[in-house]
């Protein structure tokens, strides 16, 4: 079974190598792993692709990072199988491959490029929030989106009635009355580095889009 492992590390060279070996020992085999921000505070958040055996339980993941000194486990979860973490520049690679529909081709890249369950392209119209483009498992608007269209930089959401546990983040496309929305169920919380490269990318895909 595949699990994405959401962990925070002292930012010092050894680190990763011992939280390697931890999960090792428990039984995982690690599959990839993407450094996701460093903090001023000398600590990092990396996370952890992984497979464990049926007989490895994901508790003990937990127990074995917690062993170590100035490891916290933030979130753990199970993962697609078959999907490999996916970088900004492969997202970037898609859409500017069909630059005619970018933000539709980065919409469909967010969940694996930000560890994301959907993501959605809404714009406000005259008869309320429209989708415009969406992933397979996105949910149903309600009528509690109309504060996304106030938004003026990449910023986290408060949360939506129906969705229950589900983390927002968005992003508007620049010069339209326009999102882009990512979803996360139960988590984890969306990152200020995690926003500040939402908005990066949603802002490239708009240039690319209205170059065409």
């Amino acid at each position: 079974m595949a699990f994405l492992l959401r962990i925070e590390l002292p930012d010092v060279p050894g680190s990763l190598g011992a939280v390697a070996s931890a999960l090792g020992e428990a039984g995982a085999d690690i599959h990839a792993i993407e450094i996701v921000e460093h903090r001023s505070d000398g600590k990092a958040v990396d996370d952890v692709l992984l497979e464990l055996p049926v007989t490895t339980m994901p508790d003990q993941l937990i127990s074995a990072c917690h062993r170590l000194d100035g490891v916290r486990v933030q979130w753990i979860s199970r993962y697609n199988a078959g999907v490999n973490l996916s970088m900004d520049l492969e997202a970037v690679e898609a859409f500017t491959a069909e630059p005619t529909r970018a933000l539709e081709m980065l919409v469909e890249k967010i969940p694996e490029t930000f560890r994301a369950d959907w993501a959605m392209l809404v714009a406000r119209t005259p008869d309320g929030p429209s989708v415009l483009h969406e992933t397979a498992t996105a949910p149903e608007l309600t009528d509690d989106v109309e504060k996304w269209f106030l938004i003026e930089s990449a910023q986290r959401l408060s949360p939506v009635s129906g969705w229950d546990s589900t983390v927002l983040a968005a992003a508007p496309v620049p010069r339209s009355e326009t999102v882009v929305v990512l979803g996360r169920h139960g988590g984890p919380p969306v990152l200020d580095s995690e926003l500040a490269r939402l908005g990066h990318i949603v802002g490239l895909a708009a240039s690319v889009g209205a170059a065409t």
